[in-house]
């Protein structure tokens, strides 16, 4: 609703306008809320919300696009590509070791047609992950290079953390350049620092004119849609009237995770060694649109 899907919402919370640039002008796209409990997903076991991790999550998605392909068998032969942004650096490599995982299996009876996968600013592997975006901040002046260079020199996001260290002079100072760090970038958006922050997000009467220029309030705009009752009732979400309203994020996801690599380097080999293709792209929102 606010990048690569079919429409935008306006500023009103209740209309839509197309998305010319939406990907499946070019392709079928199936968009799946995941992890169970994101956006109007939802179990009917609470013991799974206690359960939440990367392999969780890779089997349930294996097993969700399974029965998708069963139930719409005219999708079957298709070529299969995944894609994601963010933490999907994690969900998209391991589902599709878990599709290959399947499709290798012997007498296999069920097969995906997996071609490749594609995950934009990505978290890949922690340390380099931290490090670039460390780089970034400070080569563009958000950060100091003092704080830039205390935190590279001071913090192991490597997989032998500096948690597990018995230094406690570094572990504070590595937790006292992090935090100068968060205060410094706390008024940008770092995934468009050029861009101005959301100064008003009440809702318009109407809708504003059409513009070029990325809507830094859009989010609002989704929220306040995707709460109205009877958008609810025409996608046929929220049919067991959960107990929340639908957010973008849910924070008892996060608190509750119990597994996760500190890279999926490996598996992006393995895929390469195996001919899958991989395109790993950073994409930067300027004063109009996806680049």
């Amino acid at each position: 609703m606010q990048e690569l899907g079919p429409f935008r919402v306006n500023s009103d919370g209740k209309t839509l306008q197309t998305n010319k640039y939406s990907w499946n002008y070019a392709a079928n796209v199936l968009f799946l809320e995941s992890p169970t409990g994101v956006g109007f997903s939802y179990s009917n076991k609470t013991s799974n919300y206690d359960n939440y991790g990367d392999r969780r999550t890779a089997t349930d998605n294996y097993v969700f696009l399974r029965n998708w392909l069963e139930r719409f068998a005219e999708y079957k032969n298709y070529d299969f590509y995944i894609a994601g942004e963010s933490y999907a650096g994690h969900y998209v490599p391991q589902l599709a070791h878990t599709i290959l995982h399947h499709n290798n299996r012997p007498n296999s009876s069920f097969f995906i047609n997996l071609e490749g996968i594609l995950i934009g600013n990505a978290v890949i592997n922690d340390e380099t992950d931290n490090r670039g975006t460390w780089d970034f901040l400070a080569s563009h002046a958000i950060i100091s290079d003092k704080a830039a260079h205390a935190v590279s020199k001071l913090c192991d996001f490597s997989e032998v953390a500096s948690s597990s260290t018995d230094d406690d002079d570094v572990n504070n100072e590595c937790k006292a350049a992090s935090n100068e760090i968060e205060q410094d970038i706390g008024s940008i958006s770092i995934d468009n620092i050029y861009a101005p922050q959301c100064q008003d997000s009440n809702l318009t009467s109407l809708p504003k004119p059409p513009s070029k220029v990325a809507d830094s309030c859009i989010e609002y705009y989704v929220d306040a849609y995707m709460n109205r009752v009877e958008v609810q009732e025409a996608l046929h979400a929220n049919v067991t009237k959960l107990s929340h309203d639908w957010g973008l994020c849910r924070d008892v996801i996060i608190t509750k995770w119990n597994d996760t690599p500190s890279t999926v380097l490996p598996l992006l080999k393995e895929f390469l060694n195996h001919s899958l293709r991989v395109w790993v792209f950073r994409y930067l929102l300027f004063n109009s649109d996806l680049v």
